[in-house]
């Protein structure tokens, strides 16, 4: 609806279903409205928190909904409890490298290079393994995994241990042996809001 001076317009971003006795953590997708501050640079008007009993009687559930500390509450205690927006940026790092073919590349060479052994997406949902009951935030990360063929010989700018030389030789005479295969060689670190043991929030770099 058109938004007025004491009636802005609203819009659902999440929904969830919760028990009113349960104690923890949730996580709310606040994305497309943080994406819409960004882009109009314009005054917004916050967030607005409602629970709705499933009898319809708001009034019941009121009292569970914490966005303000209270009188008496100290201000260690409601550091871990108080409510947080976790944003992301991206940095431009991360995304794969894409080699030109030479021209007169043969077909068997051009097929041999898209079975060669690389790195391929991998997207982990923390929903999806059941994390998300103590991890807040973010909600998965991009861990990646290598498939493919190693091409025998192994060349030099593959970063190759002498134990997968040794394997690939024994494969080209046996190959009951397995091939070798890629491995990560750098890893990088992420952000990450986890609940302890103490179901505190904890900031981890």
């Amino acid at each position: 609806k058109p938004a007025t001076s004491k009636d802005p317009a609203t819009r659902l971003l999440d929904t969830r279903l919760v028990r009113q006795n349960a104690s923890k953590w949730e996580s709310f997708d606040v994305t497309p409205a943080v994406m819409r501050w960004i882009a109009h640079r314009q005054p917004n008007h916050g967030f607005i928190v409602e629970v709705v009993h499933l009898d319809n009687e708001s009034s019941v559930s009121k009292r569970h909904v914490r966005i303000s500390r209270s009188l008496h509450q100290d201000e260690d205690s409601w550091s871990q409890l108080r409510p947080l927006l976790v944003t992301f940026g991206h940095d431009g790092k991360g995304h794969p490298l894409h080699k030109r073919e030479k021209r007169q590349a043969k077909h068997k060479q051009r097929k041999r290079h898209k079975s060669s052994c690389k790195r391929h997406p991998l997207y982990v949902d923390f929903n999806d393994v059941g994390w998300n009951d103590w991890i807040v935030a973010p909600p998965g990360y991009g861990a990646f995994y290598c498939h493919g063929e190693c091409p025998f010989p192994l060349a030099d700018h593959l970063n190759t241990t002498n134990h997968a030389i040794v394997q690939t030789l024994v494969n080209s005479v046996n190959s009951k042996i397995p091939k070798a295969c890629c491995v990560p060689t750098e890893l990088s670190a992420i952000s990450m809001l986890y609940l302890d043991e103490n179901e505190k929030v904890v900031l981890k770099n």
